[in-house]
């Protein structure tokens, strides 16, 4: 394993753009001009951002929510997890994963949920491996 792999917290709206095209990995179609106006509602919603870099390569990105849910109490929702196309398979995904747990722990979570596109069954496998279980469908209805 790599050591030069480094963890940040991004707090700014600033910090996060800059990591867009990352992003855009996973959601081709999200436009900066978008990204500018959603920022600072999700961070007024309480949205944080989570980065791992080789070097001053960032690698992998995921978004994170803490919140509290009747069924599941208290829980860390990973949001638009990305590891660059570049370093997929090589135990990134891992350490954000790794990441996010140690972070839910600080903050007294009792669960991490996260969705995964049903197309991405690469993702479905590798979080399944990291303790994952299946529980519903996410139902999304645009208005």
């Amino acid at each position: 394993m790599n050591h030069s792999y480094t963890f940040k917290e991004l707090l700014t709206p600033e910090e996060m753009l800059q990591h867009i095209s990352l992003l855009q990995q996973l959601q081709p179609t999200l436009t900066i001009e978008d990204y500018k106006i959603l920022l600072p509602e999700m961070l007024k919603n309480g949205y944080g951002q989570v980065a791992i870099f080789d070097a001053d390569t960032c690698i992998g990105i995921s978004g994170y929510w803490i919140n509290t849910k009747l069924y599941s109490g208290k829980y860390l929702e990973m949001d638009n997890v990305v590891i660059d196309k570049n370093y997929r398979s090589k135990g990134i995904g891992k350490l954000v994963c790794d990441w996010c747990t140690h972070k839910a722990i600080e903050n007294n979570c009792k669960k991490i949920m996260l969705d995964a596109y049903l197309e991405n069954e690469k993702a479905h496998a590798f979080y399944e491996r990291e303790g994952f279980i299946k529980k519903g469908y996410h139902f999304i209805k645009t208005i």
